[in-house]
């Protein structure tokens, strides 16, 4: 098969080039050039901007594209109209925030969506494009955003249109180390702070896992709407870092602190206590962390090893990021200041 990747170069692209090219699947990556695309002589790269270049990809045709940059629904529209007839099928990645109510767990693809006001789209239509975009860039429009971009490319090809919503991806080349923090942490050893309640669920899929599938999805020429979380209810964040001491070889002490101390102590969750959702003041998103992902385990979603996961992302780390600053989790200074007051007021 032919495929296209817009963007490609970076975490999630990087594990779909990686299991398209294992199934002998030839690749072009449309992306800026930021970063580096994959030395194989089967990696076609073509340079330019979705915001501004689109015309060098009218007049070519691929099986599928994957569209694994699309934040603003007029961009996933222009994207989409200038493939047009040239693309099987297209797969749009969306994510769970695009539903309107995560406040329970349980969510379907059938559940509502979300929406935005008009103030928050004409901001969004204005935000500068040109440096790094993210879920991040966006905030609280993020999820409707998301909504809306699922309905562009669903209005400009319809019935080609495969949809994914994953929850948390996590692996190697993941920029944010949003689950990074945890085996790298738990590696160094000594005590480590961790929030809440131990036995708490904890949902996130391999990045591994996800391309894998989306391979075997785009092969059958799948259309329709996909959770891709991981399996709901069967990892505890205790779980987690236990594992993660198993995987590292290190036996490091774990003392759990109480989500009222954290949050008396400003402690931001996700960020700097990754995976952590606060039970106590968070029930609008108390469902983020379980969704359901039946249809796609139906459709053939599998999900590898915990330890799995744990051990590859330590590696690739020890391997290329050893020494970098973590852009997520708590500094050493500060996680030894918050154990210190926790102890002294136990």
């Amino acid at each position: 098969m032919r495929l296209l990747i817009l963007g490609g170069t970076r975490f999630l692209g990087r594990h779909l080039v990686a299991a398209a090219r294992a199934r002998e699947h030839h690749v072009t990556l449309f992306h800026r050039g930021n970063h580096a695309a994959p030395p194989d002589p089967h990696v076609q790269t073509i340079l330019g901007d979705r915001h501004r270049d689109l015309t060098k990809l009218q007049g070519r045709h691929w099986d599928a594209v994957i569209d694994s940059s699309g934040y603003l629904p007029q961009s996933v529209r222009a994207s989409a109209e200038a493939l047009g007839a040239g693309v099987g099928r297209y797969v749009f990645i969306s994510s769970v925030s695009a539903y309107a109510d995560l406040s329970a767990s349980g969510i379907t693809e059938s559940a509502a969506l979300a929406s935005l006001t008009t103030e928050q789209l004409q901001h969004a239509a204005a935000m500068d494009t040109s440096g790094p975009v993210s879920a991040a860039t966006y905030g609280p429009m993020y999820g409707g955003l998301k909504a809306l971009c699922e309905a562009a490319a669903d209005t400009v090809l319809p019935n080609r249109v495969l949809t994914i919503r994953p929850g948390l991806i996590v692996g190697a080349h993941d920029y944010t180390d949003r689950f990074t923090y945890w085996p790298v942490r738990m590696a160094n050893g000594g005590e480590v702070l961790a929030p809440g309640r131990p036995q708490r669920f904890v949902q996130f899929i391999d990045a591994r896992d996800l391309a894998e599938w989306l391979m075997t999805m785009i092969e059958r020429q799948q259309t329709g709407i996909f959770n891709a979380t991981g399996p709901a209810e069967t990892v505890t964040m205790e779980g987690l870092l236990e594992t993660c001491c198993a995987v590292s070889g290190r036996d490091s002490a774990i003392t759990w602190a109480a989500e009222s101390f954290l949050l008396s102590e400003q402690v931001r969750p996700w960020s700097e206590l990754p995976l952590w959702i606060p039970e106590e003041t968070s029930h609008q998103t108390n469902g983020l962390m379980a969704v359901s992902a039946e249809q796609a385990v139906a459709a053939g979603l599998r999900y590898r090893p915990l330890d799995d996961t744990v051990a590859d992302v330590l590696r690739w780390y020890r391997e290329h990021e050893q020494g970098r600053t973590l852009r997520a989790g708590l500094t050493a200074e500060r996680e030894h200041a918050l154990l210190q007051k926790w102890h002294d007021g136990q």
